[in-house]
């Protein structure tokens, strides 16, 4: 791995470790507060009442895509490319069972699992807020439901921007009885729109294992 790579996994990754302190205005209104001196209100992203629609499209692992890891935390695998992907054990991100990278392109992703179950529509909220943490302009630019092998999940890009890089995030999220998983993949804003179909080829190959 380059200087380059690893410089931008170790930026992503500080998304899940950076946190905010709260305050209360004269108006009773709860805000965060951020390190750079920014602020956002708590509730901000509860304003977000968009309906989510469905897809009516049918999405399905790629026929390439014929290496399955599984979960160790939730009963959900994810089959990958191992042309176009490489994958470990999370080291960088202690929140993720594993990180994988692009073995060509400057695109990344992590899956983050825990046991327990989550409804997709709070998930949303959570994704956002969590987010806001350390990029206060953090965005839903696209949300929708999908059936990705038989399953029904949560499909979000999110872009923001942190110390004046401006990042995307474009991921899966999923729940049912056993836990919940978030698959994610980041890059750079300029890189998303000519990434995506990796992002999608790695992301249609989450599986509900039997």
């Amino acid at each position: 791995m380059n200087y380059k790579s690893y410089s931008i996994i170790a930026f992503f990754c500080t998304l899940n470790l950076l946190a905010q302190s709260k305050a209360v205005t004269e108006t009773g209104e709860t805000v965060l507060l951020y390190n750079d001196g920014t602020w956002v209100y708590e509730d901000q992203s509860a304003n977000d009442v968009k309906e989510i629609v469905l897809n009516p499209e049918v999405f399905t692992k790629d026929e390439a895509s014929s290496f399955l890891v599984k979960s160790k935390k939730a009963d959900i695998g994810v089959y990958l490319n191992p042309k176009q992907w490489s994958f470990k054990k999370a080291e960088a991100n202690t929140e993720a069972e594993y990180e994988f990278q692009h073995k060509q392109e400057d695109i990344f992703g992590m899956l983050i699992s825990e046991k327990l179950e989550i409804p997709l529509e709070t998930m949303k909220v959570i994704a956002l807020e969590n987010g806001q943490e350390v990029a206060p302009d953090l965005k839903i630019v696209k949300q929708e439901y999908r059936n990705v092998n038989g399953i029904k999940v949560l499909l979000l890009q999110m872009d923001g921007t942190m110390q004046g890089i401006k990042f995307s995030y474009y991921g899966y999220y999923y729940s049912n009885e056993t836990g919940t998983v978030q698959l994610i993949t980041y890059t750079a804003q300029n890189l998303m729109a000519s990434y995506r179909p990796f992002s999608e080829t790695l992301l249609n190959g989450l599986v509900k294992l039997e």
